[in-house]
């Protein structure tokens, strides 16, 4: 099992299931992202803010936060150099 990050306002997810973190800017992540309500698939995670990251699973569920993908990278890039240290 991969480990948990913080993705904002008391949320974690599972570092080993996340294929993708991309800024939901562009026109095929829009649709990728309203294809997922429409099916379903959306976990909203914003508590009401503007999405400024879109984490896609290994399950094809789509999380969107609120933190940009940067700091999410970051937290998981950080997550994987501790657990390479132990």
């Amino acid at each position: 099992m991969g480990r948990l990050i913080h993705i904002g306002f008391g949320n974690v997810v599972n570092t080993g299931k996340i294929i993708a973190i991309v800024s939901p800017d562009s026109a095929p992540v829009k649709r990728m992202v309203q294809k997922a309500k429409e099916t379903g698939m959306v976990i909203d995670a914003t508590q009401g803010r503007r999405t400024k990251a879109v984490l896609v699973m290994e399950n094809s569920q789509i999380v969107l936060s609120a933190l940009l993908p940067e700091t999410i990278s970051s937290r998981a890039q950080a997550e994987d150099a501790d657990t390479d240290e132990t």
